[in-house]
């Protein structure tokens, strides 16, 4: 792997500590023992496309304390340039919890106040260059929910004038946005408003990106539209160039302007964690993307690899290598698929 010339993937956005329960189907209230992990959707995604072999980089920020030297030395661990991930003085570095309740209950909580520092990506502090030439740039919903960071995807988008490969990870977390309930759900009674707060924002970076990814409440936020057909062809609208639609397990659905249509099934697996999953997705994605794959195998590929990683507990640290990968598509059981590499 080249360590020269553009990156192939910069990914920018939120990082943090995971810290999982180590057994499954426990309250969190009575869980006593837990995992810590490199976490954060950008980090994630950053980590499963080095995984597969991409020189890849994120652009995000942490608290000047130890959870930050951890995050830091993980990236660094997991082949991930981590120069752009700069320390904040003011604002710890954020943990999320999530209870595991197999096989589609995972409830997360973000501990990201006063102010996440991946919110405080400012943009007098990026390379523009870098982020021009990267072969794909991914950018996610949250990073827009508040200033200056903000501003700095805006830029970033702005710098990149849909060169290569942008991707909109729609990333929709109401709880950032000011709506009430979980992190994961439609947001409780402040989800209309939330998504009225959102939609200016997200349609703004839609007219930069290329590529859009996101499930059904996340293209709803996007574009109004919940139905995988409609939301894919009004995100085309809004845009972009390819549209992919998450259907959990009714598989995926990507649409391309030029007509092309590809629809794939989930990979059957036992679920452990569903968290890491999409994240598992969006690297994959573009290790198919970058290698020139046509639509269809390239969403096979990424549907295996998140489907590894949801037969797994963590996420970074369960993303998986292209052997792993291509031994759940010729048909081997994924608990039967050996993890490859110690995780840090």
């Amino acid at each position: 792997m080249s360590e020269t010339g553009p990156y192939d993937l910069i990914t920018m956005g939120r990082v943090g500590v995971d810290l999982y329960p180590l057994r499954t189907g426990v309250p969190l209230a009575r869980v006593e023992t837990f995992g810590r992990f490199l976490g954060g959707s950008a980090a994630n995604v950053a980590v499963a496309a080095a995984r597969l072999g991409r020189r890849t980089a994120l652009i995000s920020r942490t608290g000047a304390d130890p959870f930050g030297t951890y995050v830091r030395e993980a990236l660094r661990d997991f082949g991930v340039d981590g120069r752009w991930v700069t320390p904040v003085a003011t604002d710890p570095t954020p943990v999320t919890f999530c209870e595991i309740f197999p096989p589609d209950d995972f409830p997360i909580y973000f501990y990201r106040r006063p102010k996440a520092p991946d919110l405080q990506i400012r943009t007098a502090e990026l390379d523009l260059d870098a982020v021009r030439t990267a072969r794909i740039f991914w950018m996610t919903g949250t990073g827009l929910c508040e200033e200056p960071s903000r501003a700095a995807t805006s830029a970033a988008l702005a710098a990149r004038a849909k060169r290569g490969t942008t991707v909109f990870d729609l990333d929709w977390r109401p709880l950032f946005w000011g709506g009430e309930g979980g992190a994961s759900d439609a947001g409780g009674e402040g989800g209309a408003a939330a998504m009225a707060a959102a939609r200016p924002y997200y349609a703004a970076a839609l007219a930069h990106a290329t590529v859009a990814v996101g499930n059904a409440d996340e293209c709803e936020v996007a574009t109004g539209e919940r139905d995988p057909q409609a939301a894919a062809w009004a995100l085309l609208d809004a845009g972009v160039e390819l549209a992919v639609v998450k259907r959990g397990p009714k598989g995926v659905l990507a649409v391309h302007r030029d007509g092309t249509t590809a629809e794939v099934p989930p990979v059957d697996v036992e679920v452990v964690n569903g968290l890491g999953a999409g994240d598992a997705f969006g690297g994959a994605l573009c290790h198919g993307l970058l290698a020139g794959w046509d639509l269809e195998r390239t969403l096979r590929y990424a549907n295996a690899a998140g489907a590894l990683v949801a037969s797994r507990i963590a996420c970074s640290s369960a993303m998986p290598t292209p052997r792993e990968v291509e031994e759940l598509l010729k048909g081997k059981p994924a608990g039967d698929v050996r993890q490859e590499e110690p995780r840090p």
